[in-house]
């Protein structure tokens, strides 16, 4: 019987792994409180966590999930 032959190698779906967990906390990072009619405006949305970190820690992500896909597997 055969060994199947996987498209990606077990390093391929580590970094596959790692960069989902990177882009899970970047959307963790953008999350938070926003304004409402009960709260009124809340400043909060303009922190530079919401806008500068966590769409950087996002691409990062996306862009590790690229290379990732396109990493040549030792197997």
């Amino acid at each position: 019987m055969d060994k199947k032959q996987f498209a990606l190698g077990k390093e391929n779906f580590i970094l596959l792994a790692i960069s989902i967990v990177i882009i899970i906390i970047g959307f963790v990072l953008m999350s938070g409180g926003g304004t409402t009619e009960e709260t009124g405006f809340d400043p909060d949305i303009f922190n530079k966590r919401r806008l500068l970190v966590a769409p950087i820690v996002i691409m990062s992500g996306f862009g590790l999930v690229v290379y990732a896909i396109l990493k040549k597997s030792k197997e």
